[in-house]
Formats: C-alpha cells, structure tokens, sequence
C-alpha cells in the first residue's frame, strides 16, 4: 500500500453497541446472568474478505 492509500475507516475510533432485549448498550456492566447468557447465546458473525482502499 502506498503512502497516500489508506483503509476506509482506518484510524477512526468506535465503540460497540449492542441491542439485547430492547437495549443499546456499550457494555454488559449493568445486565443480569440472564441478559448476560442471552449475549453469549446468541451466533456471532465475522467480517471477512478484503476491504476497500481509497
């Protein structure tokens, strides 16, 4: 990659947000073992495959 390429989205920060039984939230400081056991349940997806340059 050259200098001037950069990954799309390279550099800026985010945070995860999650919808667990109707909630957005960040983290699951505040959830109960259930809502906690839902999370860990649930299938989790991957990206894959190469991003695009810009």
């Amino acid at each position: 990659m050259s200098e001037k390429e950069m990954m799309i989205g390279e550099g800026i920060k985010f945070e995860r947000i999650r919808r667990i039984t109707g909630y957005l939230v960040g983290t699951l400081d505040r959830f109960n073992n259930g809502k906690r056991a839902e999370e860990s349940d649930r299938v989790k997806h991957s990206v894959s495959g190469s991003l695009e340059h810009i």
